[in-house]
């Protein structure tokens, strides 16, 4: 019996560890990063007007 609940005591993981947290906020501000770099990049305001030029000109054209 005492075996029984030490077991299922190891299997009762509830949420994040320290660490766990962590490397999540790491990953999740290094992401956040990048697409703040790719929406306020030059490039990707020049797709943007181009695709919306050509949609304009289908539609009008």
């Amino acid at each position: 019996m005492k075996r029984f609940s030490i077991i299922s005591a190891l299997q009762d993981e509830n949420g994040m560890t320290t660490a766990e947290y962590a490397v999540g906020t790491c990953a999740a501000a290094g992401l956040g990063g990048l697409l703040l770099k790719i929406l306020t990049s030059t490039q990707l305001a020049d797709l943007i007007v181009s695709i919306i030029k050509q949609a304009f000109n289908f539609l009008i054209g």
